[in-house]
Formats: C-alpha cells, structure tokens, sequence
C-alpha cells in the first residue's frame, strides 16, 4: 500500500461571502471551536496528514491566523467571488502530491476516524478515476467533502479558461468514484444562523 503521507496534501477554501450567515461562517464557533478549526483538527488527527500540507486558500489570510497553527499553509485567492472552482485551481498551484483533500470550512460534523476511513479507501480507487467523492441522492457530487488526483489541474484549468465556473458541470467531464456515506448528516453545511442554532443546541445535548 503507498503511504498515504507522502501522497496527501489538504485545502480548506474559506472564501465565500457567507450572504445566508450574515457573517463569516469560518470564524462562528460551535462548542467554542471555530468552523475552520474543527475542520483543520479533524483532518490532523488522521495519521497519514502532515500538518505543513494542510493550508487554507481565502481572500482574508490575516483573519484566521489567530485560529490557525502558525503550520497551516495560507494560501491567498487572487480572484475573490469568482467562486469554489477557482479557488481550488488556486489552491492545486500550491499542492505537489498524488491526492488533495478538498474541504468546506462549514461542515462541522466532518470527524477524524470518518476522514481517516476514506483515506484508507484511496489505495483502491481506480487509476481511471479522477477524483474519489460522495454524492447526494439529488444535488449529484458534493465536490467541497472529498479527494481530487494532483494531475486533475490540467482539465480543471481548461475548463475554466474556456469560461467554466460550475463544479458539477467540470465533474460530469471526468471520472469519478463514490466514496460510501452510511451517515448523510456528515456532509451538512452550517449555512444559515438557524443551522447554527441547531448545530450548537445539537453539540450541547450530546
């Protein structure tokens, strides 16, 4: 099996507006952690992620030093608004090993043994495939919760040179794999102050 820590690079994209929120979704607390930081500990629990290939691609890079380790990578989005497609083909500039990780800062039940279980998946995802996703029932790919091949930046540049802004659109031109959800509740974005509301009281009971 090829050892996943030398194949393995994470982005957290944290530059959206944030318009439904009314605020900056990455900074809101749940149980006092900070979204993007749950993020950024779920996924350096797992044991194949070296913390200097974790960075975070936004606009804002001061906003989250303060709530990142000085070892998260900033990575700074030239082309704010221009949406996740973009930031991403930004973020791949950055990343020199066979996968990248590819993460929402909102999605705050994301936990380290459900990451670690699909990084033990990747030694099996065919060569074919260019990237290794779960999917909704009816909004196709969740395209900010899952595994791209380094070599993917090619198609993705071109499509975006040729005007192509929509993950779903780029994704139908490639091969992906699913990758198995038992729960769907682990793909939940914290979109809305009422999500907040009921993130939190959720995290409280527990």
């Amino acid at each position: 099996m090829q050892d996943a820590s030398n194949s393995l690079s994470v982005l957290i994209l944290a530059g959206g507006r944030s318009s439904r929120m009314g605020r900056d979704k990455a900074s809101m607390e749940i149980d006092r952690v900070p979204m993007v930081r749950r993020i950024y500990d779920a996924v350096t629990g797992c044991q194949e992620v070296i913390p200097e290939r974790i960075a975070i691609v936004t606009p804002w890079m001061e906003r989250y030093r303060s709530i990142l380790p000085a070892t998260c990578q900033s990575i700074a989005e030239p082309e704010p608004q221009q949406g996740p497609l973009v930031a991403f083909a930004s973020g791949l500039d950055w990343v020199s090993t066979t996968w990248v990780l590819l993460l929402a800062c909102d999605l705050p039940n994301l936990s380290t043994p459900l990451v670690q279980s699909w990084i033990d998946e990747l030694p099996s995802v065919s060569d074919r495939s260019m990237a290794y996703l779960p999917k909704h029932d009816r909004k196709g790919w969740e395209p900010l919760c899952g595994f791209y091949r380094h070599s993917c930046q090619k198609s993705l540049q071109a499509y975006i040179n040729n005007g192509g802004r929509s993950f779903q659109d780029w994704l139908k031109m490639n091969v992906i794999t699913e990758v198995a959800i038992a729960d769907p509740t682990c793909l939940v974005n914290c979109n809305t102050p009422a999500d907040l509301v009921t993130m939190t009281e959720s995290d409280i009971s527990s």
